[in-house]
């Protein structure tokens, strides 16, 4: 309850709407599944024009004051077993390359500074040069006071899997990546790279309990000369763990549906559609996705168009709170209801169309994510959900307006979510569903109007609104002639694209071409897991 001055606002550029990492950088180098660490060399020369990560990105705003709680923003987290950590953000700069990489800029590799007393590096710092220095890693610091059976141990010696001294790039000297050796039991879940060729000294790293450790994967490219045909080399990834669910650790708008006159229809009773309580209590709970019943907008042509076109003032959010990546972090899900989703428009080369009945259909959930630290508060990612799929920003990345509150921009006629206006081609070249952003005088700011509908981990203290647990579509399903749509949007085409354009809708998902409703949120794979 305490998360709620991170959230955000949402331009809506669309008429038809109702409403409207986090991860630890660590190296990777491949084949060798290991997540890597690093230590100062040289600037280049002046003269070259200046990196984005020479500046080190800050929120807008302070951060607030937070009310004591349960450990939530207190700095250190105990993971159990003896082992307790901490997210280290300010660095030393040890190697870097000015060459390969994301954009061909280069990466540089930081070593965590200062370190906090008793605590011990794990893993030190990589992101490219592209982006202003923003990230952290963990340091750990052993509670068992068993020197025989600890949480952490020193390495007994090192391996160098890779140094640059080959490499004809520009670099700040040489880089060194030292691989521990880690004494029986435990596991190096971090390597170190230096500037020298000698054997790092022991005392620099620990190695942690291999039943405080689990198994992780690449996430993000960081650096590498050539990611492809570097793929059995060295490259250098963000990682993240390979089970990230949460269990590996006002006037509502879907009210405001309700009351409008959408109906509950279940099938052989066609004839016979049920109004829905405010609450959704005559709604079937639980069950699966079995066709049996759906929901539609009211039947007289009045009151439908006023539900397709939805109420800005009387619209909410529903927060959805989870702990992931073992509880380090809290994930607000902020979901958000669109009683009617409007027709899709495409992009024919230099044609724009209006696809008339195709993409739309009744009823759309979608979801922004604020990933939030559990050592500090501070906002560290924000994944915005696009149809099927989506995209994770990190926050020195994102637009913020009155302070912390990132922006978001919903597309017109298409409800998916980009951190920045400006068109998005759903399709190939310059072919494909146009998804238009823009400020424009629709705003939600997210924080103002939400209820929080699900906390599973707080136990019974937050109690779930029955529409929730209806697992069955939140509209119909649309029936028309998918080649009749195609052949009227043809009829506008140059003779050459008409096939191009043929071919690009029937590649389309079901969801753009409105074939049916969708689920509600607990039905979506990241309910209980990641996001995708």
């Amino acid at each position: 309850m305490l998360f709620f001055g991170l959230h955000i606002y949402i331009f809506l550029y669309s008429p038809l709407v109702s409403i409207i990492h986090d991860r630890s950088f660590f190296l990777y180098q491949s084949q060798m599944g290991n997540c890597l660490t690093v230590s100062s060399a040289s600037d280049v020369s002046k003269k070259r024009k200046s990196l984005a990560i020479e500046t080190s990105f800050k929120l807008p705003a302070p951060m607030p004051t937070w009310p004591p709680g349960e450990g939530f923003a207190g700095g250190t987290i105990d993971l159990g077993g003896g082992l307790e950590v901490c997210q280290i953000s300010s660095f030393t700069k040890v190697w870097a390359t000015h060459e390969g990489g994301p954009d061909n800029l280069g990466a540089t590799f930081f070593e965590p500074s200062p370190m906090p007393e008793e605590f011990c590096m794990l893993g030190c710092y990589s992101q490219p040069n592209k982006k202003p220095l923003f990230g952290w890693v963990l340091a750990g610091k052993d509670n068992t006071n068993n020197p025989l059976g600890g949480a952490l141990k020193k390495p007994i010696d090192y391996t160098l899997v890779w140094s640059s001294e080959s490499l004809k790039i520009k670099q700040d000297g040489n880089g060194y990546v030292w691989l521990p050796t880690p004494p029986d039991g435990y596991k190096a879940v971090g390597h170190v790279i230096t500037n020298l060729p000698e054997k790092p000294s022991l005392d620099k790293i620990r190695c942690v309990r291999s039943d405080l450790t689990d198994l992780c994967e690449a996430d993000t490219w960081i650096w590498g000369l050539d990611k492809v045909a570097n793929a059995n080399g060295f490259n250098v990834y963000d990682l993240q763990p390979s089970d990230r669910g949460a269990q590996a650790l006002a006037v509502s708008v879907v009210s405001w549906f309700f009351q409008n006159g959408a109906l509950l229809y279940q099938q052989g009773e066609e004839s016979k559609p049920v109004n829905i309580d405010p609450t959704g209590s005559n709604l079937p709970q639980g069950g699966s996705n079995d066709g049996a019943y759906w929901l539609d907008l009211p039947v007289d042509a009045k009151a439908k168009e006023t539900v397709k076109k939805g109420d800005l003032q009387d619209s909410m959010t529903y927060m959805h709170i989870k702990p992931m990546l073992g509880a380090t972090f809290t994930d607000i899900a902020i979901w958000i209801f669109y009683p009617f989703n409007g027709p899709a428009r495409a992009k024919v080369e230099l044609i724009n169309i209006s696809l008339g009945k195709i993409g739309e259909h009744v009823g759309d959930w979608e979801h922004v994510t604020l990933r939030v630290s559990n050592f500090n508060g501070k906002l560290m990612n924000v994944f915005f959900s696009e149809h099927s799929s989506g995209t994770w920003v990190n926050a020195s990345e994102l637009e913020f307006q009155n302070g912390n509150k990132v922006v978001s921009y919903a597309s017109l006629h298409g409800h998916a979510f980009y951190p920045k206006p400006g068109l998005v081609l759903q399709g190939s070249g310059a072919m494909g569903i146009r998804n238009d952003t823009a400020k424009s005088k629709m705003v939600m700011d997210t924080g103002t109007r939400y209820i929080v509908v699900a906390a599973e981990y707080l136990g019974s203290a937050v109690v779930e609104p029955p529409w929730l647990n209806y697992y069955r579509k939140w509209g119909p399903k649309i029936s028309y002639d998918l080649a009749a749509e195609i052949k009227e949007v043809e009829k506008l085409l140059p003779g050459k694209l008409k096939s191009a354009f043929e071919k690009l809708v029937k590649s389309l998902p079901n969801e753009i071409l409105g074939e049916e409703g969708p689920t509600g949120p607990k039905m979506k794979k990241n309910w209980d897991g990641d996001e995708v």
